[in-house]
Order: structure tokens, then C-alpha cells, then sequence
């Protein structure tokens, strides 16, 4: 599956990317912004309705906001600066915000994979899940496809094109301990 990275974002508001790596011309509604400045390490769209991305700051969350989304789901530790109050720029904006916290590779676990799902099965809408780089994301995503029954490789694939680098290797001993 191809990392559909989006410096200069097509964003949907139905996320058309589809589990397949497929668009889903039918559903997109498409946006063009840049959010190259306004979130650190671009966004993707990894699976159907969740966009990954780094750190937004709060014009990015607005551009969300304005595009359709329901939630932004935080797996940053409460100790991680983000330099501003993005809960509060976030349900200002009539967002959700969902903090998971997921700090070092200890917390890449398939119980927090069952949690991030949990959450994201509660949104009918587009949700923005984020990290500070991506990359707990693309772990988390990458271990949520192997519960819902994909083999290694393809688990990885979803995890690496929603950002999973450095987490790498814990995904794969996770996967393996499985």
C-alpha cells in the first residue's frame, strides 16, 4: 500500500481512503488546503474516516472543523508540549477531543489498539488522530488491523502508511507475540 502523504492536502471529509489503499471517489468531498505549516509531519488518510497526522496546531484543527470532522483522538502523553491548550481549541471548535495517552513502546499494546477502536467505532463522521509525529499512530493502527484479522504484512502496511517509523520494531514483536 502506497503512504499517501498530503503536504498539500486533498482531504476528504468522508476520508476516501478505504481500508484497500483504494480511493473512494463515490463519498469524497475534497478540500484544498495547505497544511504543510499548520501540522507537523503532513496527514494521511490511512483507513476509512480517521486522517493521521502530527501535532496540529489550532489553524489546522479549525481547517478540520470547517471539512466535517467529529473528533480529534490525541495519543500524546499529558506531559508533551503542545503549545497551546488544544483540548479547549478543540471543543471550542465543536470538536470532540479524546486524549489516549500512549507513552513509550510499552503502551504499543493491542489493548490500547482495542481502546483506540473502541473510540473510533463511537463517530459516524471523520475523526483526526494524532501523535506528535505520527508515528504512535501508525502502531496503534497497525496492531488494530491485526485484531481485526489482517496477517503481518498487511498490518504493517496500514500502520507504516499512517506513520508507524521508529515503532516499527515493537509493532513487529507485538505482531509476532501474537
Amino acid at each position: 500500500m502506497k503512504r499517501l502523504l498530503i503536504p498539500t492536502l486533498l482531504l476528504a471529509c468522508a476520508a476516501p481512503i478505504v481500508q484497500a489503499g483504494e480511493p473512494d471517489t463515490a463519498s469524497a468531498q475534497r478540500i484544498h488546503v495547505d497544511l504543510t505549516a499548520i501540522v507537523e509531519s503532513g496527514a494521511v488518510a490511512p483507513v476509512k474516516g480517521v486522517t493521521s497526522a502530527g501535532q496540529p496546531n489550532a489553524q489546522a484543527l479549525q481547517v478540520f472543523a470547517d471539512s466535517g470532522y467529529v473528533a480529534v483522538i490525541d495519543l500524546r502523553g499529558p506531559q508533551e508540549d503542545r503549545g497551546y491548550d488544544e483540548a479547549a481549541v478543540v471543543q471550542d471548535l465543536g470538536l470532540e477531543y479524546v486524549p489516549l495517552p500512549i507513552v513509550g513502546g510499552d503502551a504499543v499494546s493491542y489493548e490500547n489498539a482495542g481502546k483506540l477502536d473502541a473510540i473510533l467505532k463511537q463517530y459516524d463522521g471523520p475523526v483526526l488522530l494524532h501523535c506528535g509525529s505520527g508515528n504512535r499512530v501508525g502502531a496503534l493502527l497497525a496492531l488494530r488491523e491485526s485484531l481485526a484479522g489482517s496477517d503481518d504484512e498487511t498490518a504493517l502496511e496500514v500502520g507504516r502508511s499512517a506513520g508507524l517509523t521508529r515503532l516499527d520494531s515493537v509493532v513487529k514483536q507485538r505482531l509476532d507475540e501474537r
